[in-house]
This record gives C-alpha cells, structure tokens and sequence, in this order.
C-alpha cells in the first residue's frame, strides 16, 4: 500500500475539512478549513473542534446538539448533520458536516468532518443574518433550499402567509449557477387581470390605449437569470394557458407583437394555498401545477420553529433601530411572544415590535406594548388547547374590532394582502 501524507490527502478536498481525534482535538485541518475560520491549519491544530467551530467551552452534543463525534465514538457510525458554525468575528453559517470514519496506521480511529456551508457566495442581500434561526426545522429546510438550489427544475416554494418566502427565493437565486443574472419579481396577487399579461410578457407601442411606447415584460427582464412568481395562485386562469405556453417553449411575444422573442428564464414561484386544492375547484390548471412544481419546498411556520423567536426578535428590533440603540424584550414579554402562535408568522412579528418600539418605555419591551389582541393571548393551563384556525379566527375578529373594521389596518396588522385577508374573512364567517 503507497504512504500518502494525511495533509496532502485532506488538502486536495475542495470542501472544508477537518480531522479529531477520541479527544475531541483536532489532529490535521485543510487549508479550506482555516480559511473558513480566518487563521492558519498549524494554528487550529491541537485546539477543540467546538472551541474553534462553535466557540463553546463543551462538546456540541451536551448542548443537545446532534454531534458526529459522538455517533462515531460511541456508537460506530459516520453520520450526516446540519450545525450552526460561528466562523471568524463571531459570524454564524449553517453548515452541513458530514462525518467519515477514519483508521491511523496504527489502527486508532479518528473521525474526519467534510463541511458544506449552506450560504457560501450567498451574497449580502441574502445573507445569514437576513434568514435567523439555528432550530432544526430551520436548519433543514435551509439546507433543503441549498440543494434545490443547484437545480435548474422550477421550485414551488409553500408556506403561510409571512413566513418569508421571498427571502427563501433570493436565497435559491444567490445559491444557483444563475446567481450573476437578474431576479426579478412579480407580485400576482398585486396584478390587475388586465395588465398581467403585459407584465410578464411586455407591449409593443399602442398595442393598446395608454402605451405610449415599447416596454419589456419580465420574462425578457429575467433573460439569464430567476422569475420569483410570488402568490402565483392569483395568476387569472385566462392567462395560465399562455404562461403554460412560454414555460414549455421558452418562446413568447409582446402585447401587440409579431416577433417571436426567447428568453432562458429559471422559475421560482411561492402560494400559501394548495394548489391542488386550486386545481380541483377549476381554479388553476393541472398542466400548469406540474410545470411549476418540478420541486417543492415547503417553508416552517413560526411557530413549529419557536426556538428561534428570541434571536429572530433581537435582530428584527436591531434592524428596526437602525442607528439608534436597539430596544430589547424582558422576560414576559418574550414569554407572551413565545406563548403566542402568531398566524401571520416573521411578518406578523415585525409588525408586532415596530408598534412596540414606538410606545415602550426606557427602550424597554414589556408584555403590555405588544398590544397583542385578548382573543388572540395563549390560554391559561387546564384550558384546553384551540385548533389554530379558531386561534387565527378570533385573531382577526380582534383586529376587526381593534381597527373599526378597516380592512387594509388589518391586513398590514397580519402582514398579508387585502385580498388574502379577504379570503380569510369569507372562510371564518368574518365577510
């Protein structure tokens, strides 16, 4: 067998990796390795893996954590996880580490860490401060987004209303091999029927009244890079047949056009609503669904991912202070937050603590300045448990009283369209 140097071997990987002993010491680190955490390889070995990767004091899986050391050393097995990483300056990735079982000449096993960062190249409109949080259903569909993102399929992106699927969209685009083009956005909801095929598709001068001259719709826009059709279920079912078309073909005119223009577009689209559901109420078509649908991606509630309330919360009121000193919760006011089931989900929380910050006392968030609606608080223990659509329901009769029954009040409260909230209102019984 030919002698290969263990630093020869590790720094042809093109990933960052990293080899620890039983110990927890790190014995050799790729150049790669050191560059991802701003010092030499000869200066992190010897040092803990989670000093230098998590810039703890513990091993990771004391801290609950999913940890590969321990699956190596305890129980024989090369897993797969996904870790928040503090790399220099004290700036969190979320990283994919794969584990591999290694043998010293002598027979002692080591354990070999091959990491993958989820937001490399991501950019900074997109970057790891924008999408906060270190929960596991966070950290797994973040790295779902980085693997769909290396496709060219299109991705239907499902998700309540406030979750932050425009984000989720910015981060696939920043994450692709189209990530130097452009990404461009359409809101369908937001559309008049009558204009959104001019829109996507762009006019020819007096094509109709009003066009005064040649405009190019979004699809010629996008040319090289990603369409983000965010509420694509509002896309009028007239017009589904057309957009059917130019998916299939690449192909498309102008309003009031003769030539035919292409374009080579990756298409990323974002609803709050089954769209099979659509499908079976004639409201959207099945052709359609499927071409959109190459891969879904669906984006956690706030609350299934409660864990990251409080540095998603801090974060928000720092961005909210900009250069001023940044308000903070106290402890019943993070509790109530925390209680809370928040139906119009990170949206809803923004707008939450903007009006807070604007009547706390002393910078100073206490429960009371959430103003958060009495129908809508958590119950008391022993009180029984609501279904959320109740919960969401009285949520919006409250802000239906709260407001006076002005519908675009509530609809910023929520952080949701007018006409989702309209929708909602004719499901609960509110219209």
């Amino acid at each position: 067998m030919p002698h290969i140097e263990l630093q020869d071997l590790i720094d042809a990987n093109d990933q960052p990796f990293v080899v620890i002993d039983r110990e927890y010491r790190i014995v050799a680190a790729n150049q790669r390795y050191g560059e991802a955490y701003g010092v030499t390889p000869g200066a992190i070995v010897g040092r803990h893996c989670y000093a230098v990767s998590h810039h703890a004091s513990r091993p990771c899986h004391e801290n609950g954590e999913q940890c590969p050391h321990q699956a190596l050393f305890d129980h024989g097995e090369a897993v797969e996880v996904l870790h928040t990483h503090f790399h220099a300056g004290d700036q969190p990735e979320r990283t994919r580490i794969r584990g591999h079982a290694l043998r010293g000449v002598n027979g002692e096993r080591y354990l070999g860490e091959q990491l993958f960062p989820l937001e490399a190249s991501v950019g900074t409109d997109c970057d790891a401060m924008q999408m906060v949080g270190q929960s596991p259903a966070f950290l797994a569909c973040v790295d779902n987004l980085a693997r769909v993102a290396d496709s060219e399929a299109s991705i239907l992106l499902y998700g309540e209303s406030g979750v932050g699927k425009d984000l989720a969209a910015r981060f696939i685009h920043a994450r692709s091999t189209r990530a130097g083009g452009p990404f461009i956005v359409i809101n369908c909801a937001a559309v008049p029927e009558t204009l959104f095929e001019s829109e996507l598709f762009g006019h020819e001068r007096g094509a109709f009244s009003g066009s005064s001259g040649l405009k190019k719709g979004l699809f010629e826009l996008a040319d090289g890079g990603t369409l983000f059709l965010d509420e694509v279920a509002e896309i009028p079912l007239g017009l589904q047949a057309k957009l059917l078309r130019v998916l299939e073909t690449g192909e498309f005119r102008r309003v009031g056009g003769t030539h035919t223009l292409n374009a080579d577009v990756r298409l990323v689209s974002a609803t709050n609503r089954r769209l099979l559901d659509e499908v079976d109420e004639k409201r959207f078509r099945l052709d359609l669904y499927y071409r959109l649908a190459g891969i879904d991606v669906t984006l956690p509630a706030l609350r299934e991912r409660r864990e990251d309330l409080p540095a998603l919360a801090a974060f928000l009121l720092q961005r909210l202070a900009g250069s001023r000193r940044a308000c903070r919760l106290d402890a019943a006011a993070l509790a109530t937050l925390q209680a809370y089931e928040f139906p119009g989900n990170v949206r809803e929380l923004r707008n939450l603590l903007q009006r807070a910050v604007l009547t706390c006392q002393d910078g100073v968030i206490r429960a009371a300045d959430l103003h958060l609606p009495v129908a809508a608080l958590p119950q008391q223990p022993g009180a029984g448990t609501q279904p959320l659509a109740e919960i969401e329901r009285s949520h919006i009769r409250a802000l239906l009283d709260a407001h006076a029954g002005h519908r675009s009040r509530v609809a910023a409260a929520l952080g949701i369209t007018e006409r989702t909230l309209y929708r909602k209102l004719k499901r609960y019984g509110l219209s």
